[in-house]
């Protein structure tokens, strides 16, 4: 026995104890027991999260230029003060999701400099414009509604950081949906300029807001895993569906129509089905070729250089405060 071992490689031991961790890893997220950044993990799942947690937290970042556009512009102060207390909100999620995803090895630079590098992404549902104010309305009842759906599971998500972020993220997306749907009622119940601005407006937004999900389950590289590691709780199918019952009504309430001839009831499986999905759009938009994509990176990139002065201070005044507490712990 004792030969064997000697005769056994360093890797080959590793292996077998990498084997063993890996196999108490899942025994764990079977029993839906929460994994922690001190916990031993497999690269794989950290890796996934890392990608998945910073991609969250670009688009929340990147999601605030499409609705800060109209903060001057907004119809009146209560809605200027909404819309400017919202994009604060989508900022705070951001650094609450980057100091989720540092836990996990990665330091926030890192990640925010892949990004601008276009080597990390985001939501494609942000490289789309916002032309009238009827999008505020829009982005708010469908792209956080979408939201709400695709992030009230990852509250329950097997790694602690990701889920307790969550929990607090979907409370404010909350308000932002709702705010977002009394806006377009407001329009809807007004002018016929005002509800064909509100029309016009779920026109062009519907369809990448369906896409928001994720491609479909049968070509998704990352679902299967991620389900099996309990990071993801649903399909993208399983979402989506629950997204399209859930405004299909809502939608019949505001007296807008939505843009799908296919869409129907189907008394049997009681859900609302919808026609088919243009994802040669989904990928050209995750390609960098969407209507608005440069213009996204651009501003992130024009902000992050201007605002280097500011981290340059901070860590200045970091690096002053270690000093005086190391020499008063010296003394």
């Amino acid at each position: 026995m004792y030969t064997q071992a000697l005769n056994t490689s360093e890797a080959e031991v590793v292996h077998v104890e990498d084997a063993q961790r890996a196999a108490h890893f899942q025994a764990r997220i079977n029993v839906d027991d929460r994994i922690e950044p001190n916990d031993w993990m497999p690269a794989a799942y950290r890796k996934t999260l890392t990608r998945q947690i910073s991609q969250h937290a670009h688009s929340e970042i990147v999601g605030m230029l499409p609705e800060g556009n109209w903060i001057t512009r907004a119809p009146t102060l209560r809605r200027k003060a909404a819309l400017l207390a919202k994009v604060q909100d989508e900022c705070g999620h951001g650094l609450y999701l980057y100091a989720a995803a540092e836990t996990l090895g990665s330091s926030r630079e890192e990640l925010y400099d892949a990004m601008l590098a276009g080597k990390a992404k985001y939501s494609s549902i942000f490289n789309y414009p916002t032309p009238t104010w009827a999008d505020i309305g829009a982005i708010g009842w469908l792209v956080d509604g979408a939201a709400i759906m695709n992030q009230i599971p990852l509250c329950r998500c097997s790694y602690g950081p990701y889920a307790r972020a969550m929990i607090r993220v979907c409370k404010e997306e909350s308000f932002h949906q709702r705010q977002g749907y009394e806006i377009m009622l407001t329009l809807s119940r007004g002018t016929e300029e005002q509800k064909a601005m509100a029309q016009d407006a779920l026109n062009r937004w519907w369809w990448p807001c369906l896409m928001m999900f994720g491609p479909p389950d049968n070509v998704s590289q990352h679902s299967d895993q991620s389900t099996a590691w309990k990071i993801k709780r649903f399909s993208n199918d399983d979402l989506r569906q629950k997204f399209v019952d859930a405004t299909v009504p809502q939608a019949h309430y505001l007296g807008l129509t939505l843009p799908d001839a296919d869409l129907k009831f189907n008394e049997a499986t009681k859900h609302w089905e919808y026609g088919a999905i243009d994802w040669d759009e989904f990928k050209q938009v995750l390609a960098g070729n969407g209507p608005c994509n440069r213009d996204r990176i651009a501003a992130r990139r024009k902000a992050h250089d201007e605002g280097a002065w500011v981290r340059e201070a901070a860590a200045a005044y970091a690096a002053k405060q270690q000093a005086r507490s190391t020499a008063a712990a010296a003394a």
